[in-house]
C-alpha cells in the first residue's frame, strides 16, 4: 500500500490511543481527552521543538501543568546548554556598526582600492565574500542551535512565532545582515512573552524593521509643514559638507566625503507607505481590520522622521528626524492628532494600534493556529482575544488562556499541525538526542527543505498552516531529509547516538520498529508508515535511496539572500500587489519576488550519501513517515 503524506495526511491512522490516565488533575490543565502520554507527547510538540530521549517521562513525572508553568516563566530555566551554544558565535553579540567594520561588503572594498585590481586585490575581495557569506551562516546557524539546545523551548517557539509575524529579509540590501543579530537578540527575545505594545515600539525602532520596510527613507511631502524649517534643513546640509569637506578625510571620521554625497544623493525626497501598511494590516489590526487608505497614509505621515542614525560607527540605532516629521494635523481611524506634534505622535499611533480590539481578534487568531488547529473555533478566538484586551496585551496570559483550553487538549488538535521545515529539522536532532551545530549545515537543510531563515521576502512571513507546506516535492526532500539524517550528515546529530542504538543494532527488525515508533512517532503509527519501517522500502522512492551530494553550504546561504525567482503571492482579501511608491530605492517588497517553498527543482531531494540497511533505515524511514511531520 502506498503512503501518501501529502495534505491527505489527516488521512492516516496516527491517532491511536496510549495509555489510560488522563489529563485534568493537574492545577493549570483543563480536563482533555489525551491520555497523559499523549499530553506530554503534545506539549513537547506544540510549545516546543519536539522531545529529547526520556524527556515525555520527565514531563510525565514532573506533570504536564507544571511543566507549562515553568515553560511560561523562561527565567526560572536555567539554560546552560544554551547559553553554550552560544557562546560559539562571539560575533553576534557585537553591535552592527562593529560587524560592518569586520565583515565590509566586498563592493566597500572595490571602492577603495579605486576601481584598480590587482590580482591580490581580486583574491582579497574573493575572500572577504566568502567571510560575509561565512557571518550569514552564523546568525542563520544560531537560530537552529538554539531552538535544539534550549531548555526554554517554549521561549523558542515564540521567538520564532514573532520573527515570523514581524518577519525581515536578510537580502532587502546589504546592509540588512548587519541588523539581524541585535534585532533577534535585543527587540524579539526580550519580549516573546511580555507585553505586546512593548514587542510592538520594539520592532517599530529597530533598524532592521526600519530599513526592511523603508520607514527609514520615508519623510514628510514637500508640501507639508515639518518641526524644522527648511530652510534651517538646506542650512545644516550645506554646513555638514562644508565640514566633510574641509576635515572629514582625518583619520577616525565618522563619514567620509564621497560616504556622505552618496548618503546626500540617494536621501528620501517624500512619503513611504510600506511600513505603515504592514503595521496595519500584519502587525496590528488584520486585513480585515477596519482600516482605509486613508487610514495608512496618515499613519504614514506620524512615522515620518523615524529613521536610524546614518554613518555612525557607533551608534546606528534608531533616530527621529524632526526636520522630516510632518507636523501637519492627522486623523487616524477616527481619532484625531493635534498639529505639532514629534515622536511621541508615532507612539501614540502605537498605543492605539495596541488597544485595538481588532489587533487583539488578530493576534489571538494567528497564536491559535500556531499552537493548536489551521482552523480554530471562533469561541476559542474570542476567548483569547477577551484575555488580550482584559491584559492589555500581556503575552503570558494569552497564551495560558490557550495552552490551558480545551481545545488545545482535544483529541482534534493532537497531531494536526504539520511541521515547517525549520521543525522538522529541529525535532528530528533533538529526538537524537542531538547537540548544537556551530557550522551553517543544519541551518543549509532547512533552506534546502524550503524555509531559508531570514529568507522571506514578503512581509507575511512564512505560512502557519500546513497545506501550504505539502505537495509532492516537499513530502519527497522531507522523506530524503530522514535518510539524510541517518547516513549521519547533519553534524551533531548522528543516528549511532541516539541512546538505544547500541542496544537495538542487531536486534530483530520488528523490536527496531517498535522502538523506532515509540521513540520518534510518539508510541502509534498507521499500518502503512509500519510496513514501510519493516519493508525498508518507501513507495514514494520509486527509484530507490537518492543520493544529492554534500550540501553546499555557500550555495544555500547564497539562495537564502538572493531569493528565488517566482512572481509575488497575493493574499486573502487583498488585490495586486501595491505598484513602485516614491524614490527606486523605497520599491514596496511586495513588488519582489518571493522563495519557492516547495519546488523540488529549486529544493533538490536530500538523501543517503550511502546504502542504508538494518537500523539506520529504520530510523531514517521513521524521521520521514507522515507521523513525523506533524506535532
Amino acid at each position: 500500500m502506498i503512503l501518501v503524506p501529502c495534505v491527505t495526511l489527516g488521512l492516516v491512522g496516527v491517532l491511536s490511543s496510549v495509555g489510560t490516565e488522563r489529563i485534568g488533575a493537574q492545577s493549570g490543565a483543563q480536563q482533555g481527552e489525551l491520555s497523559t502520554s499523549e499530553a506530554a507527547h503534545h506539549v513537547l510538540n506544540r510549545l516546543g521543538f519536539g522531545p529529547r530521549p526520556g524527556e515525555v517521562e520527565r514531563v510525565m513525572k514532573t506533570g504536564v501543568s507544571r511543566w507549562i508553568d515553568l515553560q511560561l516563566q523562561p527565567r526560572r530555566i536555567t539554560d546552560a546548554a544554551a547559553e553554550l551554544a552560544l557562546s560559539r558565535y562571539p560575533d553576534l553579540s557585537r553591535p552592527p556598526a562593529a560587524l560592518r567594520e569586520m565583515f565590509p561588503r566586498p563592493g566597500v572594498l572595490q571602492r577603495a582600492a579605486g576601481g584598480q585590481l590587482s590580482a591580490a586585490d581580486s583574491m582579497a575581495l574573493r575572500d572577504q565574500a566568502r567571510a560575509g557569506r561565512a557571518f550569514v551562516g552564523q546568525i542563520m546557524s544560531a537560530r537552529v542551535a538554539q531552538a535544539v539546545t534550549s531548555e526554554r523551548q517554549l521561549q523558542e517557539v515564540m521567538t520564532d512565532f514573532w520573527l515570523n509575524h514581524f518577519t525581515v529579509f536578510v537580502g532587502k540590501n546589504p546592509l540588512m545582515r548587519y541588523c539581524l543579530p541585535a534585532y533577534e537578540r535585543e527587540v524579539i527575545r526580550p519580549h516573546t512573552l511580555g507585553k505586546f505594545r512593548d514587542l510592538l515600539g520594539a520592532v517599530a525602532k529597530s533598524p532592521a524593521m526600519l530599513t526592511y520596510l523603508d520607514n527609514a527613507i520615508s519623510v514628510a511631502d514637500s508640501t507639508r509643514p515639518t518641526l524644522v524649517s527648511r530652510e534651517a534643513t538646506q542650512r545644516r546640509v550645506q554646513f555638514a559638507r562644508r565640514a566633510v569637506r574641509r576635515g572629514a578625510q582625518r583619520p577616525g571620521a565618522r563619514v567620509d566625503s564621497a560616504t556622505f554625497e552618496r548618503l546626500m544623493a540617494r536621501r528620501p525626497r517624500g512619503l513611504n507607505e510600506n511600513y505603515a501598511r504592514e503595521l496595519l494590516e500584519l502587525h496590528t489590526l488584520g486585513v480585515d481590520g477596519g482600516y482605509t487608505q486613508q487610514d495608512v497614509i496618515e499613519v504614514a505621515r506620524a512615522l515620518t522622521g523615524w529613521t536610524v542614525r546614518p554613518g555612525r560607527r557607533d551608534d546606528d540605532g534608531f533616530f527621529f528626524n524632526a526636520a522630516a516629521h510632518d507636523a501637519a494635523e492627522k486623523v487616524i481611524l477616527g481619532k484625531r492628532f493635534p498639529a505639532g506634534r514629534g515622536e511621541d505622535e508615532g507612539e501614540a499611533v502605537l498605543d492605539l494600534l495596541a488597544r485595538h480590539p481588532a489587533t487583539a481578534r488578530h493576534i489571538a487568531h494567528k497564536l491559535a493556529v500556531r499552537f493548536v488547529s489551521d482552523a480554530p473555533s471562533e469561541a476559542l478566538v474570542d476567548q483569547v482575544a477577551e484575555v488580550f484586551r482584559n491584559t492589555e496585551g500581556d503575552l503570558t496570559a494569552v497564551l495560558r488562556s490557550i495552552v490551558t483550553s480545551k481545545e488545545f487538549f482535544s483529541r482534534a488538535a493532537y497531531r494536526s499541525k504539520v511541521k515547517s521545515p525549520f521543525e522538522v529539522v529541529v525535532s528530528a536532532v533533538r529526538a537524537l538526542g542531538g547537540t548544537a551545530d556551530s557550522t551553517a549545515v543544519t541551518a543549509a537543510l532547512v533552506a534546502r527543505l524550503g524555509q531559508p531563515i531570514y529568507g522571506h521576502q514578503a512581509p507575511d512571513g512564512w505560512p502557519e498552516t500546513g497545506d501550504e507546506w505539502m505537495n509532492t516535492g516537499a513530502i519527497l526532500n522531507r522523506i530524503n531529509f530522514g535518510l539524510a539524517v541517518a547516513s549521519n550528515r547533519i553534524p551533531g546529530a548522528r543516528a549511532s547516538d541516539w541512546e538505544r542504538y547500541g542496544v537495538l543494532r542487531g536486534a530483530q527488525r520488528t523490536e527496531q520498529v517498535d522502538a523506532a515508533i515509540a521513540a520518534f512517532l510518539g508510541g502509534s503509527a498507521s499500518s502503512d508508515t509500519r510496513e514501510i519501517l519493516m519493508s525498508g522500502t518507501n513507495p514514494l522512492l520509486a527509484g530507490g535511496q537518492t543520493d544529492s551530494g554534500a550540501v553546499d553550504v555557500d550555495a544555500t546561504v547564497e539562495m537564502s539572500v538572493e531569493g528565488a525567482n517566482m512572481p509575488p503571492r497575493r493574499r486573502p482579501g487583498r488585490g495586486a500587489p501595491p505598484e513602485r511608491q516614491g524614490s527606486p530605492d523605497s520599491m514596496n517588497v511586495r513588488n519582489r519576488f518571493v522563495p519557492d517553498r516547495t519546488n523540488p527543482l529549486r529544493t533538490p531531494p536530500l538523501g543517503a550519501t550511502r546504502p542504508l540497511t538494518g537500523l539506520d533505515l529504520v530510523i531514517g524511514l521513521a524521521l520521514g513517515a507522515p507521523e513525523f511531520q506533524r506535532r
